[in-house]
């Protein structure tokens, strides 16, 4: 199961394998920011905050928009975080702005 916060809503939903955390805040229409899709504009930050492990390993366009400090805390990109295997996963929306 993953929860997904957005600014004014959150659902839980079942976690489909490749797709990435704004895909799935997309398809169950939680309010999620977002310009890019490619991870340039950051907008689309969030914090993991349970399951990491069950997310694909931060992409170069992570490591180039986030500082590692955030990394480290858990922060990704949702447009590049992508569920690779079933888990529980708890994730929220956290732009700059």
């Amino acid at each position: 199961m993953i929860t997904i916060k957005g600014r004014k809503n959150q659902k839980q939903v079942e976690p489909d394998t490749g797709l990435t955390l704004l895909d799935l805040a997309m398809k169950h229409q939680v309010d999620w920011a977002f310009s890019c899709t490619r991870g340039t504009c950051a907008r689309c930050r969030c914090l993991v905050t349970e399951g990491m492990e069950f997310l694909n390993q931060p992409t170069d366009a992570e490591l180039d928009r986030l500082e590692p400090e955030e990394i480290e805390q858990g922060f990704r990109l949702a447009c590049q975080a992508a569920v690779k295997q079933l888990g529980v996963v708890t994730v929220t929306h956290k732009p700059y702005f």
